[in-house]
């Protein structure tokens, strides 16, 4: 199964996030298909930064996002 998940970037206690789409069954930080995006939760307010049109392209094919992601694309849209 295919999922719209966080990657871990950055250094302790300053993380940063890809958005990426990997296989379920591979590590968070491991192999990915592709990066759709980025979030900053260390700015004010937080910075997210999304490909809308892979988004959907990659809802359409079957990729199931994470919970966390979910909330970050319904904010991104309003």
């Amino acid at each position: 199964m295919v999922k719209i998940r966080l990657q871990r970037e950055g250094k302790k206690k300053a993380p940063f996030y890809h958005i990426v789409v990997a296989d379920s069954r591979s590590p968070r930080d491991g192999r990915i298909i592709e990066k759709i995006g980025s979030y900053d939760p260390m700015t004010k307010p937080s910075t997210v930064v999304l490909d809308n049109e892979k988004v959907a392209k990659w809802i359409k094919n079957g990729a199931k996002p994470t919970d966390t992601v979910k909330k970050l694309i319904e904010n991104t849209n309003k």
